[in-house]
């Protein structure tokens, strides 16, 4: 559990920190580095998925799943969470997984038909006998469609959300105090009030939660999931290109709006995070696809533009659709992005793309290795200036996700005399310069 308790420490202290970086001003039509200035550390939390009762693995992915790089697991995930009470056997399994895996559980408790006193019951198990310092906890899935998805059949409001979240949320505290509550885990946050989720009654879910429990919380969840193919037709590659510039301007609407109603920063975090949430498969641009993986590759980079706080994929292992990572023994695209990241440092420095369609990102590590993730969104393979100041390129450690590599380490490689970078279309590379 070595992994687990450096984890449980480095989240305290990175909850300090709220508020995005300063947005890199680009140079035109080139590549811009500046090591020297700091952007402040990237939260280790942005390499999340969900995991539950009905997401295990095979044994025979198993060890990918152990070296992935993965950091946090949220438990048990998705509209699972209201269906049922959980049972101590269950966190001692999830105990045992985020042992194996290095990634740090975060539990979620029953809130449609929940009880407080259970909920109590789960956290003094859990932390009180079990000593296993869970420090984040959250209650409920995505309670704004409750009614509109027949978990609930009766008109669930944020007046029914909000008394019966603070009941829980109490009764919780009561067993540890120093546990952390995140929520209200609502489905499908955007950038503007009028696209943000509303009751019949056009109440905003969002304003009327963080109104009445904005003092017993420590992180505000969303989920988010900007493609819907069943409404709007298939996604398209071009669509997924589009969307990934959208994402700071969602979590900086969030972030002004906790201050404005709660009156300072809290961390945010996107506990449930795809491109399209339905069984969409086999598509140029479902959540199996190749692409879903450059797309997924560059949202984890604007997240940390962003500066948010925690992020979790949905979802580790799925049979029935094709979110999942995996797929029984099948390793899908979006897989290869864990590792990928696992090689970038933890500092973030300034970093700016002048080019239309690929975005650049820039880290160092604890031993002030200098890393690049460059991602080409575009359909074509692109030949772009590179500048990095104070520092005359030679050669670095090249890894490389495209649609022939599965973020593969290509060894060292000299960079070009003229400081270009070739970059593959449609592909993720990260530069390791030591």
């Amino acid at each position: 559990m070595k992994r687990l308790a450096l984890i449980t420490i480095l989240i305290i202290t990175s909850l300090s920190a709220c508020g995005p970086a300063p947005a890199p001003t680009p140079l035109a039509d080139t590549l811009f580095v500046e090591p020297g200035t700091s952007l402040g550390p990237i939260s280790p939390y942005l390499f999340g998925t969900n995991y539950g009762p009905m997401h295990a693995v095979t044994l025979d992915v198993l060890p990918l799943v152990e070296s992935a790089g993965f950091t946090t697991l949220r438990f048990p995930g998705g509209a699972w969470t209201d269906t049922a009470d959980m049972k101590n056997f269950q966190i001692d399994q999830l105990m045992t997984f985020a042992k194996q895996v290095g990634a740090m559980p975060t539990i979620s408790v029953r809130l449609l038909g929940g009880k407080p006193e259970t909920a109590a019951e789960l956290v003094r198990y859990t932390n009180l006998k079990k000593q296993y310092g869970v420090t984040y906890w959250s209650i409920g899935n995505e309670p704004n469609i409750y009614t509109l998805l027949k978990q609930a059949d009766y008109e669930y409001l944020p007046d029914n959300l909000n008394k019966e979240w603070r009941d829980i949320a109490v009764a919780m505290k009561a067993v540890d105090p120093t546990i952390k509550l995140m929520g209200p885990e609502l489905s499908q946050w955007n950038e503007s009030y009028e696209s943000t989720p509303k009751d019949p009654a056009k109440k905003d879910w969002m304003t009327e939660f963080l109104k009445a429990n904005g003092d017993l919380l420590d992180v505000v969840t969303v989920h988010r999931y900007p493609m819907h193919s069943p409404t709007h037709g298939p996604v398209t590659v071009q669509q997924l290109r589009e969307n990934t510039r959208k994402w700071v301007s969602e979590v900086e609407y969030l972030r002004k709006l906790i201050r404005e109603i709660v009156g300072r920063d809290l961390p945010i975090a996107v506990t449930e995070v795809n491109s399209d949430p339905s069984n969409a498969q086999l598509a140029e641009a479902s959540p199996d696809s190749f692409y879903n993986a450059i797309w997924y590759a560059d949202v984890l980079g604007q997240a940390m533009n962003a500066d948010v706080f925690m992020i979790n994929q949905w979802v580790l292992s799925q049979r029935s659709t094709g979110l999942g990572l995996f797929k029984g023994d099948l390793v899908q695209p979006t897989f290869y992005v864990f590792p990928l990241y696992k090689n970038f440092g933890n500092e973030q420095v300034y970093a700016a793309s002048g080019i239309t369609d690929v975005d650049i990102f820039a880290a160092k590590r604890a031993d002030g290795t200098l890393t690049l993730m460059v991602i080409n969104l575009s359909d074509t393979e692109q030949r772009i200036p590179l500048q990095v100041k104070g520092l005359k390129l030679k050669d670095a450690e090249v890894w490389l996700l495209d649609a022939t590599h599965n973020a593969e380490n290509l060894g060292t490689q000299a960079f070009a005399s003229d400081g270009t970078l070739t970059l593959p279309a449609q592909s993720a590379t990260l530069y390791v310069i030591k």
